[in-house]
């Protein structure tokens, strides 16, 4: 692809999202050909002074590495993959993904030696310890999933992850702050009736795309063991080669006791790879006023406008191997939904209710991004 903007993309992620720092390592891992945003980013780290490594990966040979995945073959992968991570400053990952059912057929006892490992180095060691950025890149096939022609979809894709993330940031402080003076959360939609606590779990400052580009949420961790009811997501989900539709979570005590969708087999065995898989990792509302729909790519879906997402496995406050972000959105066409903070109404229908969150309703907020 020859584009101008994956260069000011490369540009933004390097100096914005990672931040990266005369003399600092980089690694950038690239999937399935994205080799024309590789060259942008590795000329932007050398930019800004910094020493890229690259990392080309394709999925097609990953899934025949995982189909022969043993726990001491893993144990020895991990070792490596481990002390190459531990010795970079940042992490950028591009994923191309041609096939989205590439690892459909993995048996389900492969593909949990596999989560095991490569959990733990991205949860483990990846997200604490290093400066990182996730990205996808936009393809025929993406295009194809969204439902859009394949130059519609590119000018989609640069227009969510190039706005202006630094001044976002600045407008969605008010919703970090007031989540961290909120306990109890109560969600109701069709279908959901939930209740949990988040006191002490959100940070006053945002983070909108430091970590993935796309962003526009504001995520925290929950209390954990205080979750209870009943949570139905109206979203696709496309995770670990299948595509999850209908899905539904009870909760008991912050723990889910039962799971269903349309594999709510294969659902069930993803949510037992390890206890922390069947609790909450994290509780999040999305914003970004350029995703106005669901495209089936959760980097994406998870901060659509309107949107929330509450997601079994890793967080902060829960360790798992899994980080499973499950969406659900409460615009009026999707049936509505509201979102309560200790007994006041925030969001109703997607929309925030309170004056000073008013700013981050789509057609405000983009108004503010575009008056900067």
């Amino acid at each position: 692809m020859k584009d101008a903007r994956i260069a000011e993309l490369a540009r933004q992620v390097i100096e914005y999202s990672v931040s990266l720092k005369q003399g600092e390592k980089v690694l950038i891992e690239a999937w399935d050909g994205a080799e024309d945003f590789v060259n942008e980013f590795v000329k932007a780290a050398q930019a800004a002074g910094g020493y890229p490594f690259v990392s080309l990966q394709n999925a097609q040979v990953n899934r025949n590495f995982i189909m022969g995945v043993t726990e001491e073959s893993m144990q020895v992968w991990y070792a490596y993959q481990e002390t190459r991570m531990k010795d970079m400053d940042a992490y950028i990952s591009i994923r191309k993904q041609d096939n989205i059912y590439e690892y459909a057929d993995i048996p389900a006892d492969k593909m949990a030696i596999y989560n095991k490992y490569h959990g733990m180095l991205h949860y483990g060691h990846r997200l604490p310890h290093t400066k990182w950025c996730v990205l996808r890149y936009p393809n025929g096939s993406m295009a194809q999933l969204s439902g859009m022609s394949t130059e519609a979809f590119e000018d989609f894709y640069f227009a969510a992850n190039c706005i202006d993330y630094k001044r976002l940031n600045e407008i969605a402080c008010a919703l970090n702050k007031l989540c961290a003076k909120t306990d109890e959360v109560h969600i109701v939609a069709p279908g959901t009736d939930l209740r949990f606590s988040i006191k002490g779990m959100c940070q006053e400052e945002s983070y909108c795309g430091i970590f993935n580009r796309p962003c526009g949420e504001t995520g925290m961790n929950i209390v954990q063991g205080t979750a209870n009811g009943t949570i139905r997501y109206n979203i696709p989900s496309s995770f670990q080669g299948l595509v999850f539709t209908d899905a539904e979570l009870t909760l008991k005590d912050g723990v889910i006791v039962n799971a269903v969708s349309n594999h709510t087999e294969a659902m069930n065995r993803i949510l037992d790879t390890d206890p922390g898989a069947r609790r909450i990792g994290e509780f999040a509302i999305g914003f970004n006023p350029m995703i106005t729909r669901a495209i089936t790519d959760t980097l994406f879906d998870e901060k659509m406008a309107m949107s929330m997402h509450f997601t079994p496995g890793n967080g902060r406050e829960n360790k798992s191997a899994i980080h499973w972000d499950l969406v659900t959105s409460h615009a009026p066409e999707m049936g509505g939904g509201e979102i309560w903070f200790d007994g006041v109404l925030i969001r109703k229908d997607g929309l925030f209710v309170p004056k000073e969150l008013q700013c981050m309703n789509p057609e405000n907020l983009i108004r503010e991004l575009e008056a900067k």
